[in-house]
């Protein structure tokens, strides 16, 4: 969650522009509370089943069942632009991806 709140805060975030959506694949019971006491405005979709997960490729980096931390940019038209799994091993296995690092890259796929 710790992600999501720090994305909502960032100003050169809000300066892309773009529409941040949470998607885990853990039931709503699992994330509820803590997205109400971080005041998260964004909108969480729970993914029980990895169905979305699945339809954007992104449980190919999966690790012992479970989702990495995976970034999909999707434009205007509805399509993939730009997806990067920084929870895989060969993209260093973080959980937390620091917007210094996150807004430049998506900087570079808006033009």
């Amino acid at each position: 969650m710790a992600q999501v709140v720090d994305l909502q805060k960032d100003q050169a975030f809000k300066r892309l522009n773009v529409e941040l959506l949470s998607i885990a694949t853990d039931p709503v019971s699992a994330w509820q509370k803590e997205a109400q006491d971080n005041d998260i405005s964004s909108p969480l979709l729970s993914d029980e089943g990895a169905r979305v997960s699945n339809e954007y490729d992104v449980m190919r980096w999966q690790m012992g069942g479970e989702p990495g931390h995976t970034f999909v940019l999707v434009d205007g038209e509805g399509e993939v632009v730009w997806v990067r799994d920084y929870g895989a091993p060969e993209n260093g296995g973080l959980m937390y991806v620091d917007s210094s690092v996150l807004v430049p890259q998506l900087e570079d796929r808006l033009g």
